[in-house]
């Protein structure tokens, strides 16, 4: 890869990583509450797959965090 290329590239790679990095931390984008979802999945999928091994009833948790009930209040 040429200089000029390497620059053009490390430049690219800057701006998509500021890019993310305002993601992030933008008031809008809520991302405790991605955290919290990615959490409760993770969460969920444990239990199911634990439960055949341990005899208990897992219910499935589908409230998004900060809500009450599951599928967004329907």
């Amino acid at each position: 890869m040429s200089g000029a290329m390497e620059g053009i590239v490390t430049i690219a790679v800057a701006i998509v990583g500021v890019a993310i990095l305002a993601v992030l931390v933008s008031q809008k984008s809520n991302t405790s509450a991605v955290v919290q979802s990615f959490g409760s999945a993770f969460t969920n999928a444990l239990g199911v797959a634990e439960a055949p091994v341990t005899g208990v009833n897992y219910q499935i948790n589908t409230s998004y965090p900060g809500q009450s009930s599951g599928f967004g209040g329907y």
